[in-house]
């Protein structure tokens, strides 16, 4: 991604235009701009998680403006580096919520950056909408933080049904990240879900992310005679671990989440990541023609770059956002998250998208394949709710 030009783009309007919502609308006759934030991790260990959201967000930004704005207002985006830490997360959001005034917040990425950050819109009774946090206590810290992506007890059984149903395998190894609440709480959802299917555990191993060595643990895990591997972890170490379980001549399939999202899984891992599987968003091979129409508007935009799962999300994020703000009667923070509370069968790229009374999206997931040279994700299965 184009990280300079990213970073010279933050807090900067995005394109113009004008046109009416009609009588009533929520940001009735003020012609100044309407502030949204994001936060997000534009540099550090998940770097393009942040940069593809951004992505996303401001082409959905530069739709609605070059077709009006809202009611005559622009949209015009702030945006902070939460470098992948938590504490640049909290401060990320306070500076959004406390200096910058914005009306709502988009952010973050990591679930353990959300939980960081979501506390601060909460008490400042401000809505937050995360793209693709799926631990399911994001949205337990209150009811202005909502997300628009399916959660861990939903993937973990996507990923445990699709290993027992459409792979036909009885016996899978866990290796996960014992200080990602992602990771932790995934590892467990498949744990349940895989047991429940008739599956068995072979092991369960940990690591901790940024961990550079992690043969002791697949040598464990190797010798308990697992069918596939699965690892709820972020793309930088699964690549990593991908290398070395295959130096270790372990040749069963590896299997993931939606942390394993990024162009750069296949440049790390290269053929060892082959014929492994993940569970996702979206597909950008599926025969949808919203998704085909997202794929070429992006391409337009960012130099020919496909678009990842993130990049979608924070799209639909962004999206649902303006439509909520539409129907809202004001842009004041309960008024707003009523709206937003309300979203109901939105046409997403990542599908029809409908925010349940816990906050959470209900909606399907697919699962890909890493195949080729260099390896991409290619769709491999839908599975409903």
């Amino acid at each position: 991604m184009r990280l300079k030009s990213l970073f010279a783009k933050v807090g900067v309007w995005v394109a113009l235009g004008a046109i009416g919502l009609g009588g009533g609308s929520a940001v009735g006759q003020d012609k100044a701009p309407i502030l949204i934030g994001h936060y997000g991790s534009l540099t550090g260990s998940e770097a393009t998680f942040g940069q593809s959201t951004s992505n996303g967000i401001r082409l959905a930004i530069k739709e609605l403006n070059a077709a009006g704005g809202l009611n005559g207002r622009l949209i015009e985006l702030k945006e902070y580096d939460t470098k992948g830490d938590p504490k640049e997360a909290t401060n990320s959001v306070t500076r959004l919520v406390a200096s910058d005034k914005v009306s709502a917040v988009l952010g973050e990425v990591a679930s353990g950056l959300s939980l960081a950050g979501g506390p601060v819109c909460q008490e400042n009774g401000i809505p937050m909408i995360s793209p693709s946090s799926t631990n399911p206590r994001v949205t337990m810290v209150g009811d202005m933080i909502f997300r628009v992506c399916f959660i861990d007890p939903f993937q973990g059984q996507v990923c445990a049904k699709f290993a027992r149903e459409n792979l036909k395998l009885t016996k899978a190894a866990l290796f996960y990240d014992q200080k990602a609440p992602y990771s932790d709480g995934l590892a467990k959802e498949f744990r349940k879900a895989f047991e429940k299917l008739g599956g068995k555990i072979t092991a369960e191993e940990k690591y901790t992310g940024g961990d550079q060595n992690f043969k002791a643990q697949l040598t464990k895990i190797r010798g308990t005679g697992p069918e596939v591997i699965f690892i709820p972890g972020y793309y930088t170490d699964v690549g990593n671990i991908a290398l070395q379980a295959r130096e270790l001549d372990l040749k069963v399939p590896l299997l993931g989440g939606d942390g394993w999202d990024s162009e750069q899984l296949g440049k790390i891992a290269k053929q060892a990541i082959v014929g492994s599987y993940y569970s996702n968003h979206y597909a950008p091979d599926q025969d949808d023609a919203r998704v085909k129409e997202f794929i070429a508007k992006y391409k337009a935009d960012y130099n020919g770059a496909t678009p990842d799962g993130l990049a979608a999300l924070g799209y639909d994020a962004a999206k649902i956002l303006f439509d909520a703000m539409k129907r809202a009667k004001s842009l004041g923070g309960k008024d707003l998250r009523d709206a937003i509370a309300g979203t109901k069968d939105f046409p997403g790229v990542t599908g029809s998208i409908t925010i349940d009374s816990k906050r959470n999206a209900v909606k399907s997931a697919v699962v890909v394949e890493m195949t080729g040279d260099p390896p991409t994700p290619k769709y491999r299965a839908t599975v409903a709710p």
